[in-house]
C-alpha cells in the first residue's frame, strides 16, 4: 500500500513550549512534528527517512497551547519515482483547563483541527 498509507502520532505539548502569552506555542512546533510522522511514512514506504523537501500550502487555523495533546497525521497522497506528497493535519485532541485547577484537562468531545499542510518529501532513487 502506498498512496493513502496514513500515520499517526500523538503528542503532549509541554509548558517549556509556550512562547507567547496564554501558553501559546508557535507554529513551527507543528512543523516539526509534521516532518517526524512524514520521516515514519518514508520509512515505512521506502526504508529510508527521506528528506523534506517543501510545502506547498500551510494552514494555522487554530492556537495550540501547552499542556495540549496533539494527534498529528499524514496521509499519502502520491506517490512519484522518489517522491512522495503528503498531506497533514494536526488536531487538539486534549486541553488544558487552568479555569478548572492547575493541572485540569479534558479529552476534547470533537478534536481542534490547528495546522493543516500539503508537503513533499524525496527519497533515494531505488537499486
Amino acid at each position: 500500500m502506498s498512496v493513502g498509507l496514513t500515520v499517526t502520532h500523538r503528542r503532549y505539548v509541554p509548558y517549556s513550549h509556550a512562547h507567547y502569552a496564554g501558553d501559546l506555542v508557535d507554529g513551527a512546533y507543528a512543523l516539526g512534528l509534521f516532518g517526524d510522522v512524514a520521516t515514519e511514512v518514508c520509512i515505512r514506504l521506502d526504508g529510508d527517512e527521506g528528506l523534506f523537501a517543501s510545502y506547498s500550502d500551510v494552514q494555522f487555523k487554530a492556537p495550540v497551547r501547552a499542556g495540549d495533546v496533539l494527534e498529528v497525521t499524514a496521509t499519502v497522497a502520491r506517490m512519484g519515482t522518489r517522491s512522495r506528497t503528503i498531506d497533514f493535519t494536526c488536531a487538539v485532541v486534549c486541553r488544558g483547563r487552568p479555569d478548572k485547577g492547575e493541572s485540569a484537562a479534558d479529552v476534547l468531545d470533537q478534536p481542534i483541527v490547528a495546522v493543516t499542510a500539503t508537503g513533499t518529501v524525496v527519497v533515494p532513487a531505488r537499486p
